[in-house]
This record gives C-alpha cells, structure tokens and sequence, in this order.
C-alpha cells in the first residue's frame, strides 16, 4: 500500500510537492483554506476586467532553461504564449526624464551611457558582470538537480568570472553600489528601480541575466490561469484537494507528524506532513511553537519581511497600448493614502495580454507600499477601513489622470485590496506579500538553499517548503522547494526519486 502524505496549502509550493509526491507513488491530500488554487499566485475578476495579483515576470519561461524543466514537469506553461518584455521598467522624475531599463542588456548600457556618460566605468562594471550572470545562467541545472562533472565543467567555462561576481555582489546592496554613480539621477534611478532595503547588487544583476536570456517572460493568462495548470496537473496525477478546509493543528505522536486537525475538529491521518502554508502559521499557531529552535525563532523575529501591500486595481473604458506598460514615475508633491506618504507611484498596465481586459479597454494596476498595523488597527472600523481604501484609489487615479487626461472619467472598476485581503484569504503572516527578504546577509546562504531547514529537530516525517524557507520569495523557489522535500523523503524511505514531462 503507498504511502500518504497530507499537504497543507494549495499555493504553487503545495500543488508542486503534491504533483511530484504522486509521481514517485505517494498518495497525497491537499487541504486548502480558500476556493481557490494558488495561494498568493491568484487573480481576479470584476466585470469583465481582471485584476492580477502575481506574476509580472516568471524565471524559467524560455525552452530549455533550467527551470523551465521544473515548470514542464509541473505542466505550468504548455500551450501558454510567454511574452518577453522589451523594456522592464521605466523610472522617471518629476520633470518626465527617464531611466530605461531595458531587458537586453546591450541595449540597456548603451543607454545608460547616454545619461550618464562620465560614469562609464562603473556603467562598464555592472555591465559586464551582468553578461557573465546570463552566460552562467543559460547553463545552470534545474534547481534540485545536482550537476555531474561535464555540467561543473560547462558551468564554471561557460562564464569566467560570474561565481566570483555572485560572491561580490552578493555582499554589496544597491543602496551602496548607486553611490558609484556621480551622476545624481541615474543614482536616484538605481534606488527607484529595486527599492527593497539592503537588497543585493547580485539578485539585480542576475534578474537583469534572466531578462536578457530571454527566460523571465510573461506567461499569457496571468497567474490564476498558471496556478490552474498546476492544479490540473496534479489532479491528472491522482491527487486530491479540499477547499474550504482550515488546518487548525498538526497531530505529533511520538515525535513523529501523524496527521492533522481541522477547524471543523476533523482529524486526518497521514505517513508525512507537508506545509505549504504561512512559516508562522506553521511553527508558531499549528505545531504551537514546541519545535522552534532558537535559529528559527531569531529568524521570525529579526529577519525583514516583504511589505505588504495595497493593490489598486482600475478597469478603464480606453485603450491605454500607446502607455509604458511599466512605469515608475515620481509625483509632483508627496501624497498620504493608507497611512502612508507615497513619493512615487509604480504603474502597471497588461497592454501585454489581451485576456486582462475587454477589447478596447485597459486593466490598471498600481501597488503601494503598506503598513500592516495601520490596516490592523482599521479592521474594526468598517467606515474608516473603505473611507482608507477609497481614498487610496482617489489618490492613484487623480494621478495617473495628471498624465492621462480624462483618465478620471473612464474608470469603470475599482478594486482594491489591502494587507488584510492577503491575510484573509492567504493568512500569509501581517498579510506579507512574500515571505522573507533576500538581503546582503543572507543572500550567499540562499544561493546555496540553506537559508532556512525545511525539516525540525525532534519532529520525524514533517516537512515544510514554500516561500517561508526560500528568503527572496517567488514562484521558481516556491516549486522548487516543494521539489527538495519531496526527494528528501524519497532518501529516506529509499527510493530513487523521479519525475516525469507533461506528455
């Protein structure tokens, strides 16, 4: 008889440990608190429009890639058009003066050469370690898949220089590296461009290979319709899922993950239990803090999180594919919406994919900046708490109207979702948009994957995966991760792990 495993959360990381559980002859259950699969990779729809809440740019779109494999084996992408994006961002200043960053790199140096032609050595640096990140990147393995000695090789000839690079940079933020620059806007620029506090010079650099490579697209349909993909996979593969059902506590006998309890009071019992879920959640509520070393403990108590967010999203009666379809622009004076004071607006409007607006018409969305306490406090206040949302939406449409005039008149949807949305349906912990934040201090150990343990001491047969093990967050970790536990209970129960492609 196969063994069982109870999988907590169908997010991307708890569809991808079920997928890959079941094709190495595990049964599997996946318990789900909303209706939904996916988790934080969601959209939806309001009127004909709809509003995504994920994926901007997904690693592993381009054939071939290392992490394409994943997504194959995962039946993520097949059959789904990846567009790939000239331009990334464009940040700008009150004046309309722009810094480009275009996705070839080429293209992207000589541009920034123009701006700023007396910093053309640093220009020349970054330039050149972000070519020697693509080549290195074209040839990297599928994450969890160890190299042999003809992979080592091709990697370490492929790019001279880049794991060097990675250690380098990995150690200098890009607030530090923008000092380089003697010229004042492309310095502001650079700050504008990833503005996450101590965020590591190399994960721009590498973002910026990815782009280059052609292996960061847009998947058409958005993040919903990817979260779909998966789900169907996993069920083409045997497995089973049930919405609407909270896991309140996860069951130990002996030192061992039985199974769980769920809200209802329902016990289900299992071989293994996998969490998906919130990291907090997790250790602190569902295994009530008994197994939380004191390195995972420091870890949910001093390492920064990602802001959570407020998402604004607008359907809008015009056809804006004349408008960037990213833009980052800084407003005339600070404004205050949601309890904060907001110097510059980021804009992202899915000219790129017919599927996210009625023909002729345009879906908008802008994500600010949040604080969770703020909207915490609000959750009593049902007037204050839509007074706050509404003011938000005033604020980016009044804007937005400054460079689109009429603008303001042809907003047929307004949608906006706070850092108690995410909470409410994701119960992602202070309704974080990811998880833990890649920085200059735990960037080298997140390379490696040994960031965080995605088992505990004195708990046999537990496992988590998912964001809150992978510090830097996203979707290629997310799948990846549930891929690790999955061939880590395959060692132990001796088994060689395997995998199959989407036939």
């Amino acid at each position: 008889m196969s063994k069982t495993i109870i999988i907590i959360g169908a997010g991307i990381a708890g569809l991808s440990a079920g997928c890959y559980a079941q094709m190495n002859g595990y049964q599997t259950r996946i318990y789900e608190l909303h209706t939904l699969p996916g988790g934080l990779c969601t959209a939806w729809k309001r009127k004909g429009y709809t509003f995504d809440g994920c994926i901007h740019w997904l690693v592993g779109s381009k054939e071939g890639s290392g992490m394409n494999r994943l997504w194959k084996e995962l039946g993520a992408i097949d059959g789904r058009k990846i567009y790939d994006a000239e331009v990334f961002t464009r940040v700008e200043d009150k004046n309309g003066k722009a810094f480009i960053v275009y996705t070839n790199i080429d293209r992207l140096e000589r541009h920034i050469l123009e701006l700023a032609p007396m910093d053309k050595e640093v220009i020349a640096e970054f330039s050149n370690a972000v070519r020697r990140m693509a080549r290195m990147s074209d040839v990297l393995p599928a994450p969890g898949v160890l190299p042999n000695l003809i992979d080592a090789v091709k990697l370490v000839l492929s790019a001279p220089g880049a794991l060097g690079d990675l250690r380098k940079y990995g150690s200098i933020s890009i607030q530090e590296y923008s000092k380089k620059f003697s010229d004042p806007f492309l310095r502001e620029s650079f700050l504008a461009f990833f503005d996450m506090p101590d965020f590591p010079m190399a994960a721009v650099m590498i973002t910026l290979a990815w782009l280059h490579n052609h292996d960061a697209g847009y998947p058409s349909g958005g993040s919903l319709a990817f979260a779909e993909a998966i789900e169907k996979r996993y069920l083409n593969l045997g497995g089973e899922i049930h919405y609407k059902r909270r896991i309140e506590k996860i069951l130990v006998e002996n030192g061992r993950a039985a199974g769980v309890r769920l809200e209802d009071g329902t016990e289900e019992c299992a071989d293994y239990v996998i969490s998906a879920a919130d990291g907090h959640a997790t250790l602190y509520d569902m295994l009530e803090g008994k197994f939380l070393t004191d390195g995972l403990r420091k870890t949910y108590e001093s390492q920064p999180i990602f802001d959570p967010i407020v998402q604004v999203s607008l359907g809008i009666d015009m056809d804006l594919s004349e408008q960037p379809e990213v833009v980052n622009f800084e407003l005339d004076k600070p404004v205050s919406a949601g309890g904060q004071t907001h110097h510059r607006l980021a804009i992202r409007n899915f000219r790129f994919d017919p599927t996210m607006a009625p023909p002729g018409k345009s879906t908008v969305l802008c994500i600010l900046p949040a604080n969770y306490e703020y909207w915490k406090n609000l959750a009593d206040d049902s007037e204050r708490y839509e007074a706050e949302k509404k003011q938000a939406a005033i604020m980016v449409i009044d804007e937005l109207s400054k460079r689109i005039p009429a603008l303001a008149e042809h907003v047929e949807v307004i949608d906006v979702a706070t850092p108690l949305t995410y909470e409410r349906y994701t119960a992602n912990w202070k309704g974080a948009m990811e998880g833990f934040m890649i920085t200059t201090q735990n960037f080298a150990a997140s390379m490696s994957g040994k960031a965080i343990p995605k088992t505990l001491p004195g708990l046999q047969n537990f496992y988590m995966a998912g964001q809150w093990t992978e510090p830097g967050g996203g979707l290629p970790p997310a799948a990846s991760s549930a891929r690790a536990v999955v061939q880590m209970i395959c060692k132990q129960d001796k088994q060689a792990f395997k995998t199959q492609m989407v036939s």
